[in-house]
C-alpha cells in the first residue's frame, strides 16, 4: 500500500495574492467545488480577517464542501484566530492555520522581537486555536532561512501546545532541493512528538525550485504538500499541484501517491485560468497547451509509431483528449501523412512526396499549417479528396 501525501490546495488564498487576480465569492465557490471534486484533502479558503469579502468566502465555502477539510489562515494573535474560527463554523472538517516568522531576518526586522518571545507567541496562538478546532496547522514563516536548531525548538513547543500539522515554508523560494529535504529530515529526527503530527511542505518558486523542493520534502518524511493549480501565487508563484501529483504518480517506485483524480487536472486548470484571468503559459508542465504537442519531425515520427517514445504521461490521464501533431516546417512526411489521414485523405507514397514539397513551401511562409490549408495543398497537386 502506498503512503498517502495529502494535498493542501491554497489556490483560493496564496494563489489569489497574484496582483489583479482577486476572486469574488461566487468565483471562489465555483473553484472550491472543483477542488473538492478533484480530490484535494485540504482547501485553504482564505484569510478571513483580511477583508469582509474573504470572511464571507470562507463562510460560504465551509457550507458546501463535502469531503475536504476547509482551512482558514490567521496570524499569531487572538483576534485573527477568533475571526478564523467564526468563519469556519459550518465546516464539516475545519482547520485553523496560524503561525509566525521564525527566521533571524523576520524576528529582527519584521517583529523587532527575540527568539523567546516568538516561541511564546507561537505556543499561545496554537493553544488558542485549539479551543475552537481539533485540527490546527502551525506555519513557521521563512523556515527555509531559519536555523534548524531553533526551528526544531519552535516545532516541539507548538506540538506540545496542540498543533496537528507543522508547515515548513520556504517562503522566499531560497532553498536548494537538498537543503530543503535535509531540513525536513532534521526535524523528523530531532523534534520530540513529530511522529504524531503531519509535516507539510510549502514552497515558493522564486528560483524555479518549488516543485523540486516539495518532492525532496516528501522524500524526507513530509506527508503534506501545499500547492496551487497552475502554480499561481505571489511573486513567481507556488508549488504546482499538477506537477507534484503527476511526479509522484509517474515515479511509482517512490511508494507515494495522492487522492487526486488526475483526469480532472486539465479541466480544473482551465477553470482557474478563466476565472482568475491568468493565462497558462503554453509550455507549462502537465496543463500547458504544448504539454502534449509535437512539431519536430523526429518526435512526431516516434509518437505516431508509439506514444511512449516521447511522452511519459498518457494525455488521457490528465484530462487531455490526445497528443497533438503540429505541422510546421520542422515536420516530416510521417506527420503530414498522419494528419492527412485524420483529415480523411489516405495518400500513396508518390502522392505524399508531391504533397510534402507543396506543404514545405507553405510551411516556410506560415508558423503552422492547419486543416484549413489541406484543400489548397491537395488542389494544387490535383489530388481528389472528400
Amino acid at each position: 500500500m502506498k503512503n498517502q501525501v495529502k494535498i493542501f490546495d491554497t489556490t483560493l488564498r496564496d494563489g489569489e495574492q497574484v496582483p489583479g487576480c482577486k476572486l469574488d465569492t461566487e468565483s471562489k465557490l465555483i473553484l472550491a467545488e472543483k477542488l473538492d471534486l478533484l480530490g484535494v484533502d485540504i482547501i485553504e479558503a482564505g484569510f478571513p480577517i483580511s477583508s469582509p469579502g474573504d470572511f464571507k468566502s470562507v463562510v460560504e465555502i465551509s457550507k458546501i464542501i463535502k469531503n475536504a477539510s476547509v482551512c482558514a489562515l490567521s496570524r499569531a494573535n487572538e483576534k485573527d484566530i477568533d475571526i478564523a474560527a467564526e468563519s469556519l463554523k459550518s465546516a464539516k472538517n475545519p482547520r485553523i492555520h496560524t503561525g509566525i516568522g521564525t527566521s533571524e531576518v523576520h524576528i529582527k526586522y519584521k517583529f523587532n522581537s527575540n527568539k523567546d518571545s516568538i516561541i511564546d507567541t507561537a505556543k499561545k496562538s496554537v493553544a488558542h486555536a485549539r479551543k475552537y478546532v481539533d485540527d490546527v496547522e502551525f506555519y513557521a514563516e521563512d523556515a527555509g532561512r531559519t536555523e534548524n536548531e531553533f526551528l526544531a525548538k519552535v516545532c516541539e513547543e507548538v506540538i506540545k501546545s496542540g498543533a496537528t500539522v507543522l508547515n515548513i515554508p520556504d517562503t522566499t523560494g531560497y532553498c536548494l532541493p537538498n537543503e530543503y529535504g535535509d531540513k525536513i529530515k532534521f526535524l523528523i529526527n530531532n523534534v520530540n512528538g513529530i511522529e504524531n503530527v503531519t509535516v507539510s511542505c510549502h514552497c515558493h518558486n522564486d528560483l524555479g525550485l518549488a516543485t523540486a523542493n516539495s518532492i525532496h520534502g516528501v522524500l524526507n518524511g513530509a506527508r503534506q504538500i501545499e500547492c496551487t493549480i497552475n502554480g499561481i501565487g505571489e511573486r513567481a508563484g507556488n508549488t504546482s499541484l499538477e506537477e507534484v501529483v503527476m511526479i509522484l504518480r509517474q515515479h511509482s517506485d517512490l511508494n507515494l501517491d495522492t487522492n487526486i483524480n488526475s483526469k480532472l487536472l486539465n479541466e480544473t486548470s482551465q477553470k482557474v485560468s478563466e476565472l482568475m484571468g491568468m493565462p497558462v503559459q503554453p509550455n507549462k508542465a502537465i496543463v500547458g497547451s504544448n504539454a502534449f504537442a509535437h512539431s519536430s519531425g523526429i518526435h512526431q515520427d516516434g509518437v505516431i509509431k508509439k506514444r511512449e517514445t516521447y511522452e511519459i504521461i498518457d494525455p488521457l490521464d490528465v484530462g487531455v483528449d490526445k497528443s497533438s501533431i503540429v505541422l510546421t516546417a520542422r515536420s516530416g512526411r510521417a506527420a503530414l501523412a498522419f494528419r492527412m489521414k485524420e483529415f480523411g485523405v489516405n495518400l500513396t507514397k508518390n502522392e505524399l512526396d508531391e504533397v510534402y514539397d507543396e506543404f514545405l513551401t507553405l510551411a516556410d511562409k506560415k508558423k503552422e499549417v492547419t486543416d484549413v490549408d489541406f484543400p489548397i495543398i491537395l488542389k494544387n497537386k490535383k489530388i481528389k479528396y472528400g
